[in-house]
């Protein structure tokens, strides 16, 4: 993995109330609040992010927005502008997750405008990038994430600290597979050598790039040690502390 510091990130999505993402918090702030050989984070519904912030203030673990608007501030009901979260104290924020994409037809051309304005607003994207089962078995997984990744950064301009890339395979997220680490690896320094052509050589080896999609207690390590497999996007086991903390040691 070089010099990069793995980013381990739980995304809680929808799944917890009010009292349940608080008590997860404080346990994870109580559990891994010391750690200090990985980045780690948090992704709660947004209404919650000051609820959890609060308990998270002891530590250097981050809170995450799970998502944010394309435009700025102006007459957007129900959206949350990139500068709001970042007011609201969060640090990171994820864009293009397949669950946008695939449920909500958000295409990569709108995530390019998502990652301009958390930019702007000094907030890092966690970009989320993968196949679905249909393009990997037709032997399409190299050029569609090319052209995902491609048009999703559209004309970013950036340091390689200022964004983070998540390889999620969609067959993978939620299912129970996993991708093997010699094909997660694969895909990941294809990544990074496709990143290195948009912004150089040095950009390439210093970005993060994280793996998505079922990982848990007892495949992180065998990810992880992976060269290119800089942290994880923790979706189900992010939601029980023990579950998360073995994830966080295997980085």
């Amino acid at each position: 993995m070089a010099s990069r510091k793995a980013l381990i990130v739980g995304n809680w999505k929808m799944k917890l109330s009010a009292k349940d993402s608080v008590a997860l918090a404080e346990a994870v702030a109580k559990q891994l609040g010391s750690v200090r050989n990985a980045d780690l984070g948090v992704a709660c519904a947004a209404p919650l992010i000051s609820s959890v912030l609060s308990c998270l203030t002891s530590t250097e673990i981050s809170c995450v927005g799970q998502d944010c608007s394309e435009d700025d501030y102006g007459a957007h009901t129900g959206d949350i502008a990139a500068q709001i979260l970042k007011d609201t104290g969060c640090r990171y924020c994820i864009v293009g997750h397949s669950e946008r994409r695939h449920t909500r037809g958000e295409r990569s051309e709108t995530v390019a405008k998502k990652i301009a304005r958390l930019l702007e607003a000094q907030l890092v994207p966690i970009l989320c990038i993968g196949e679905t089962l249909a393009v990997r078995e037709a032997g399409d997984t190299l050029p569609f994430l090319t052209k995902q990744l491609s048009t999703s950064l559209g004309g970013t301009v950036c340091k390689a600290e200022d964004i983070v890339i998540a390889y999620e395979p969609v067959w993978a997220i939620g299912t129970g597979k996993t991708a093997t680490p010699d094909q997660a690896q694969e895909v990941h320094a294809f990544l990074r050598g496709a990143l290195s052509e948009h912004f150089g050589s040095a950009f390439a080896e210093r970005v993060r790039i994280q793996y998505g999609g079922s990982v848990k207690p007892k495949n992180a390590k065998a990810l992880l040690v992976q060269p290119d497999i800089d942290g994880a996007l923790v979706g189900g086991a992010s939601l029980d502390v023990d579950s998360f903390a073995a994830i966080v040691s295997a980085a």
